[in-house]
């Protein structure tokens, strides 16, 4: 079997740039001629097993990083974003786009917030927004999506804040639970903590240091709100100083950041990530005896097992994605190469649209994406209650999945025939983007595609592709 080459120059520009060092230096603590690490660099060379050898050994670099998912992420969110009908010439071709996600990955991700400045611009003209009309209007990212890309881009695992809630659950007397361990820490603040029955989920009151959680909320809910509030509290230099790092363009995404890495300490606060990853590798994944181990919901343990990338004590690479009854996307993080549509739902195909079909039931489904790539995916319905009778219901879908190559780690694939050709159901990531041509489920034509429309003729789609 032929050995994949390595070409990683935009990652070994990246530990060069961080190290301060100089193309010179560097090359001399590699043990190789500036010129070969200039071709290296600019991906005219294969990275060689002595400078990966190098790269551990002089800097301590975790070689797995060479190949992470940034480019396979920016090649199909540059394929998508080219696929709007606003680009009307021929789509460059897909070998173009992974020259420039290798060599030039600044330069992709400039065009993808331009492209996405001109999409948000558009639909403010589209629905009579006044916000152009204001004087403070300019085109800018919209802070939840900065705020997605973000993490979207960190493989959805941020080291300092990971370890820092791993050495809070590490912390105190193993035979105090999580909730009694935050509570003893917000007390010695000053900081009471009551239960009241109450539509909000979590309130704070600085000036008199009370911390109020719904009590008609489920119990892992209380305690993610619990923990989420102490990272507030106690984490806040932690926080500030990864967001500083981040640069938002506003004040907004700063703010919704901040939350959201605030989630995340409190995720990894409840489910530290040694003792969660050999748990999760003991009971092969069983998300429910999981959730029973570390007091968590079904959704926050699928969520937990996509951010398990820290360097030299990785988890399997899992994709999480949740979806509402319209199909929207309202959470994903990949640390697959399988990318989700930034636009619009999730494909129709996939299973995590049937969950709602079936509540209380996992579905397993074998897929395969038409690059080629194939998955195990899991998906269940997850519902929400408001806490009364009067109250509405919040319904979810939830996917979790792997390569199909990790399957025999994974619980739920158990008994299926990964080696059956016809047992994966083809999936894209949109119509837009999916090059299948006898798709049934196809909502729009491919761009890249000519169409061929016969009026005496109809197939599974109204038009054929050439």
């Amino acid at each position: 079997m032929a050995v994949q080459k390595l070409y990683a120059g935009a990652k070994l520009r990246e530990l060069r740039s961080r190290l301060a060092m100089t193309q010179k230096g560097f090359a001399e603590k590699l043990g190789v001629s500036l010129p070969y690490l200039n071709q290296m660099e600019n991906n005219n060379r294969p990275v060689s097993t002595a400078v990966v050898l190098g790269l551990a050994q002089e800097f301590g670099f975790d070689v797995t990083e060479l190949q992470s998912g940034d480019e396979a992420r920016l090649v199909s969110d540059l394929r998508e974003a080219l696929a709007d009908p606003v680009f009307t010439g021929p789509a460059p071709a897909l070998a173009d786009l992974r020259l420039v996600s290798a060599n030039a990955p600044a330069l992709a991700r400039a065009f993808l917030d331009l492209h996405r400045g001109y999409r948000q611009t558009h639909e403010r003209l589209a629905s009579l927004d006044e916000a152009l009309g204001r004087e403070d209007a300019r085109m800018r990212p919209s802070p939840w999506e900065e705020v997605r890309d973000f993490f979207h881009y960190c493989d959805n695992y941020i080291d300092a804040v990971d370890r820092s809630a791993e050495r809070f659950a590490n912390r105190y007397d193993p035979g105090d639970s999580i909730v009694v361990s935050a509570t003893k820490v917000l007390n010695a603040a000053g900081i009471k903590v009551h239960f009241t029955p109450s539509e909000t989920l979590r309130q704070f009151d600085p000036d008199a240091k009370r911390l109020i959680l719904s009590s008609t909320a489920h119990p892992a809910t209380q305690t993610f709100q619990l923990l989420l509030q102490l990272a507030l509290i106690t984490q806040d230099q932690l926080l500030e100083a990864t967001l500083d790092l981040a640069r938002f363009q506003s004040d907004e995404a700063r703010s919704i950041a901040k939350v959201g890495l605030a989630n995340y300490f409190a995720g990894a606060a409840l489910m530290p990530y040694q003792a969660f990853l050999q748990a999760a590798q003991d009971t092969r994944h069983d998300l429910e005896l999981l959730a029973a181990r570390f007091g968590a919901s079904l959704e926050q343990v699928a969520h937990r097992l996509s951010t398990l990338q820290r360097p030299g004590a990785k988890g399997i690479p899992f994709f999480f994605v949740r979806v509402d009854q319209a199909g929207t996307i309202t959470k994903r993080h990949s640390a697959t190469t399988l990318q989700f549509a930034r636009f619009g739902g999730a494909c129709p195909l996939w299973n995590v649209h049937q969950a709602f079909e079936l509540p209380g039931q996992f579905l397993r489904q074998l897929a395969e994406t038409p690059d080629g790539a194939r998955y195990f995916c899991l998906a269940r319905d997850v519902s929400k209650s408001g806490g009364s009778y009067d109250k509405p219901t919040r319904r979810y879908a939830i996917g979790l999945g792997c390569e199909v190559r990790h399957a025999a780690a994974i619980v739920y694939a158990d008994h299926m025939d990964i080696g059956a050709n016809e047992a994966y159901a083809p999936i894209g990531i949109s119509c837009r983007i999916c090059e299948r041509r006898n798709c049934h489920q196809r909502s729009v034509p491919p761009l890249e595609r000519h169409l061929r429309v016969d009026p005496n003729s109809r197939g599974l789609l109204p038009y054929q592709l050439d």
